[in-house]
């Protein structure tokens, strides 16, 4: 959780993505937790402790802008970037 918070606030920083994390996160197509409907479930004691972790600045992605599971991941163009870390089942691109 915190990896993909960290790449929402890596995004808001980049000139390329839109700079709110509000904006990040409802941008078509980045993210299918929107799409799915985890987006509109109650956040868990877990979710907020994850969330305070990336708004203090922890970051174990070293900056990355992307991230995928390669197992259900169906964005070709994911695959061709080059994988910077792995954390459980993603991968987490630059």
């Amino acid at each position: 959780m915190v990896a993909v918070g960290a790449v929402v606030l890596n995004r808001v920083k980049d000139s390329y993505f839109p700079n709110t994390i509000e904006e990040v996160i409802l941008q078509p197509r980045q993210f299918s937790s929107v799409y799915d409907g985890q987006y509109q479930l109650e956040p868990d004691p877990l979710s907020f402790d994850a969330a305070y972790e990336v708004l203090k600045g922890e970051d174990p992605t070293g900056g990355c802008l992307y991230f995928y599971n390669p197992d259900i991941a169906t964005a070709t163009w994911s695959f061709k970037r080059e994988t910077k870390v792995v954390i459980g089942n993603h991968r987490f691109t630059k």
